[in-house]
């Protein structure tokens, strides 16, 4: 029984890499050549809730308002939007655009901006269920130089400010297996 601690600590140490690899990513700044969103103040069009690929057409189409009369508009601005927010290659400032309340996550995403770790991670969506009009559920893997790291994840998209923005409760939950366990004091108020 004396070794079930350190088989323990071995095994969530990879994750705990992960999870910090994924942060920094969601955090980091590097060059400003993200992909471009369009935004809307249109109200988004209510979808069945069934997933719809990312690799589908509906998935791979140009971001555009999801306010144009169908889910596909939506699920393809969800992750244009999504794959940015955690693009190691992605600006502090466009990330703080594309995560709900932002501004709110500013310093935590500033502090962290530039890790040569963050440059290599992102995320490829996998499925998206839109909800309803500002509510969508997000099937993803983290990805770490183009190899799939941590699959399977599940997050939130929120519409705010005429987009899909990566949901602050996803990104908290990120902070919180970062800091084994703990989280920054603005993510009790997410959500």
């Amino acid at each position: 029984m004396r070794f079930k601690p350190l088989a323990r600590r071995i095994t969530l140490a990879p994750m705990l890499v992960v999870a910090l690899a994924l942060t920094v990513t969601a955090c980091s700044s590097a060059s400003s050549t993200s992909a471009s969103t369009s935004a809307s103040s249109t109200s988004a069009t209510v979808a069945p809730a069934t997933p719809v690929p990312a690799s589908s057409p509906a998935g791979s189409a140009a971001a555009s308002s999801p306010g144009t009369g169908s889910s596909s508009a939506a699920v393809a601005q969800i992750t244009t939007n999504w794959e940015a927010f955690f693009n190691g290659k992605t600006d502090a400032a466009k990330k703080i655009q594309l995560l709900e309340n932002g501004s709110k996550f500013a310093s935590i995403i500033s502090a962290q901006a530039g890790s040569s770790i963050a440059t290599g991670a992102g995320a490829k969506v996998t499925a998206v269920v839109v909800n309803s009009a500002t509510s969508a559920t997000v099937s993803y893997g983290i990805t770490l130089n183009g190899t799939t790291a941590l699959p399977n994840q599940t997050g939130t998209a929120v519409y705010q400010d005429g987009i899909w923005k990566v949901g602050d409760v996803s990104f908290c939950q990120l902070l919180k297996l970062e800091n084994a366990g703990s989280t920054p004091s603005v993510c009790s108020s997410a959500g």
